[in-house]
């Protein structure tokens, strides 16, 4: 009996160690899937090899659309950052949720102590998400998700951080709307702690990132997770090492310089080439930072349950901030009505549901990822709270959508010298409505992609019937508009555009072949840059 009972006792062990293995095993396969969710601040849409640039480098992000899907038609849905970022947390247009301008902007009659001297005084808009929305992680939260944030936020100031909307963890994230120390630590943000000079902050989030995966990993927990990469990079101040700098500047020069760099726009000049070694430099580090994200999922076994976005908030800085890079053949670029102020990189990669290098023509918004991601990981979609976006799944599987229209409601100037206006896409056709003078402009993107050839005159049936549309969906929202500024003077506003014309068009030419000559020292240790190895 005594062998027996040993026997029995020796087979019970391997059946129970056998089950505990097994549910371990089931615990892992039956997790949720994860996502990852990376924002970059300012990139434009051809600022990636994979989206056409041949002077910067992207191996680490292009990795992300060469596994997954690449949307050639992927738009923000605003032409600057806070009105951008709240709609991918809410789910609606600025025009809807009220937060049309960077949180700071001035309006009103403060707008005349910019200098500017415009025809139009710019309307309030909100400073802050509203607190009785249900944010994009406070849906995964509810679901069970434990939430991450590392990085930029810009929408509001104490009281609306992302500890305030949904995210258990906030490395990095506050009111501040660029990165207040630069690039290289002591980085100034009261959410981001210093450990050494010099520290490159794009690669110090990607590494609060890693360190959040390894500590709450789904495989080892069963809760599945949601992180939101959202990168200072590519905003201004651009800042970048010595050894990346020379890497560029060498390869510009063996690309050849161009002899100008800028043409002039309505109010600025804008930059019509791919050549700065210091914008170039930001680019690489911030593709490092991701790199180092990717690989981690890799390592860790996470990368075949893991929903993956990259995306910008708007286009690439062509004018105004640093004047870093052109966007063409994408006009202009942030805070401006045309496509480089917003179309984006737009990349979804989604194991099991997306096939690798696939692509889609069909346009789609900032406000798409609250529904489809919810729908990609199988939870219940929220349509009272993201009223303007669709789940994009049926795209990613290979289907089709029933075609809709987009919205763009942006009643301000702007830094970047965009006009105030508002836009409506439908299919291939673009209608942009400006206010200062009611004039509208029709492009067909599908033929004029460079949006030179107005085609209003041509459609005046198109131009009535987008033109209801739009502003019928304005006054469905309760959208507000620019106020004519009754000391305006047309004197006072040429004075200001020859000066920009006379003088700060040269300077910007000048900096730009101060960047590109083989003697360029900023003189300050390469913004500390210097203490840490690139």
């Amino acid at each position: 009996m005594a062998r027996v009972s040993i026997f029995t006792l020796f087979i019970s062990s391997l059946l129970f160690h056998g089950c505990q293995e097994q549910r371990k095993e089931q615990i892992t396969n039956t997790v949720p899937p994860n996502v990852l969710f990376i924002l970059a601040d300012d990139l434009g849409y051809h600022d990636l090899s994979v989206t056409g640039s041949t002077y910067y480098e992207t191996p680490n992000i292009d990795r992300i659309a060469i596994e997954g899907m690449m949307f050639t038609n992927g738009y923000a849905a605003s032409r600057v950052c806070s009105p951008s970022r709240a709609s991918i947390m809410l789910g609606t247009f600025p025009s809807r949720h009220g937060i049309t301008d960077w949180i700071g902007a001035k309006t009103g009659e403060d707008w005349r102590t910019v200098g500017r001297h415009n025809k139009l005084l710019p309307p309030d808009y909100l400073h802050h998400l509203p607190a009785v929305a249900t944010t994009l992680p406070e849906a995964f939260s509810q679901s069970g998700y434990k939430t991450f944030f590392a990085g930029k936020w810009h929408l509001g100031s104490a009281g609306s951080w992302p500890q305030d909307h949904g995210f258990d963890i906030n490395q990095g994230g506050w009111e501040a709307g660029s990165p207040n120390g630069g690039y290289f630590s002591p980085f100034e943000n009261p959410n981001l702690e210093n450990r050494e000079d010099g520290e490159n902050l794009s690669m110090r989030l990607a590494q609060e990132t890693v360190e959040f995966l390894k500590e709450h990993n789904p495989k080892t927990t069963g809760q599945p997770v949601f992180a939101y990469l959202s990168f200072y990079a590519v905003h201004g101040p651009i800042q970048t090492t010595r050894e990346k700098w020379l890497k560029y500047q060498q390869k510009a020069q063996r690309l050849g310089v161009a002899e100008t760099g800028f043409k002039m726009g309505h109010f600025l000049p804008i930059r019509q080439v791919q050549d700065n070694p210091v914008y170039a430099g930001l680019v690489g580090a911030m593709d490092n930072a991701v790199g180092v994200v990717l690989d981690a999922l890799v390592e860790l076994g996470l990368s075949e349950n893991t929903i993956i976005v990259f995306t910008s908030d708007n286009g690439g800085v062509a004018a105004g901030d640093a004047f870093a890079t052109s966007n063409l053949p994408l006009q202009a670029g942030k805070g401006y009505q045309f496509e480089g102020g917003i179309r984006e990189p737009y990349f979804i990669k989604a194991p099991g549901v997306t096939k690798a290098g696939a692509t889609c023509d069909v346009p789609v918004s900032g406000t798409d990822f609250y529904p489809t991601l919810l729908d990609l990981a199988g939870l219940a979609l929220k349509p009272n709270q993201h009223l303007d976006g669709k789940s994009l799944v049926p795209l990613l599987r290979g289907g089709t959508m029933k075609e809709r229209l987009l919205y763009w409601h942006y009643p301000h100037y702007g830094n970047q010298g965009g006009e105030p206006s508002s836009m409506i896409r439908q299919g291939d056709w673009k209608l942009i409505h400006y206010y200062e003078d009611g004039r509208e402009e029709l492009y067909d993107l599908k033929e004029d992609l460079e949006e030179v050839h107005n085609m209003a005159s041509a459609y005046p049936d198109k131009v009535k019937l987008l033109s209801d549309q739009l502003f019928a969906h304005l006054k469905d929202v309760g959208a507000r508009f620019p106020a004519p500024d009754p000391i305006y003077s047309e004197t006072e506003e040429l004075k200001y555009l020859n000066q920009i014309v006379n003088k700060r068009w040269p300077e910007l030419e000048e900096q730009r072949l101060q960047f590109l000559s083989p003697d360029f020292d900023p003189k300050n240790d390469w913004w500390g840059s210097a203490a840490t190895v690139d």
